[in-house]
């Protein structure tokens, strides 16, 4: 072989790994959920697409979060609902994915086991009672609600039955910062919890989840076992969209 052909095979790749990064870091990036923090939402096993343009992008749309600018360009505000992954403020490393609910400015508390914004309920309403949601390796009693926000966004939402999780302090979004909430309400470390996650800053938004493309439940086995992916592969998730 030529020497020829290996320089263009090393060109081809490299051609190619720009090109990955590009997409990777201003289009769309595939992310794998590893908890249960949003079921049921989003179950473990499940690879989904994220939109990197969808709020603008920071030094952490890039792999390695490069310094490479400060602040946010072609900034665009999420809304109220969205479905975001952010990296944790203690670490601006780990990737988390939740539910936005507050806004900058906004009083976030849960009171008697009821989420309110600004003093004012979200209305929840019950459509089934003692359904079993993971939580890691356990399974819990939970009771599943359908939340909605005061901007008309709905989506489910699941509480622990025995109502473990019930009053919060009140939470007051700082400026330029968001308050995420796990869907499965009593599994999921969030905003509510300051010293690890808290409020999270602008800047740490790295993109709106999509849709799911692909899903697989590891506790029935690994895909390689191709003879069991009726049972492993959860074909009805494929290309579901996130809400």
């Amino acid at each position: 072989m030529s020497k020829n052909f290996f320089i263009d095979n090393l060109k081809t790749l490299f051609y190619a790994l720009v090109i990955a990064i590009i997409i990777r870091s201003i289009i769309i990036q595939p992310f794998y959920i590893p908890s249960s923090s949003m079921e049921p939402n989003l179950l473990v096993g499940d690879r989904l697409f994220v939109t990197k343009y969808s709020y603008g992008y920071s030094k952490h749309s890039f792999p390695f979060s490069p310094p490479i600018f400060k602040g946010r360009i072609l900034s665009k505000k999420p809304s109220r609902g969205d479905v975001v992954v952010f990296k944790t403020p203690s670490d601006n490393r780990t990737d988390y994915i939740k539910r936005l609910i507050g806004l900058p400015g906004d009083l976030i508390q849960f009171i008697d086991g009821d989420l309110f914004i600004n003093r004012n309920q979200v209305l929840k309403t019950r459509i089934a009672t003692n359904d079993k949601i993971y939580c890691g390796n356990k399974i819990l009693p939970v009771n599943t609600f359908e939340e909605k926000l005061p901007n008309s966004v709905k989506y489910v939402s699941v509480y622990n039955s025995e109502y473990s999780f019930q009053n919060t302090d009140k939470f007051i979004v700082p400026p330029k910062h968001y308050f995420f909430l796990g869907d499965n309400r009593d599994c999921s470390k969030d905003s509510r919890f300051l010293s690890s996650v808290g409020y999270v800053h602008e800047n740490n938004l790295v993109g709106k989840a999509r849709f799911i493309f692909f899903s697989s439940d590891y506790k029935k086995g690994s895909i390689f076992k191709f003879w069991k992916w009726n049972e492993i592969i959860r074909f009805n998730r494929f290309f579901k969209k996130i809400k």
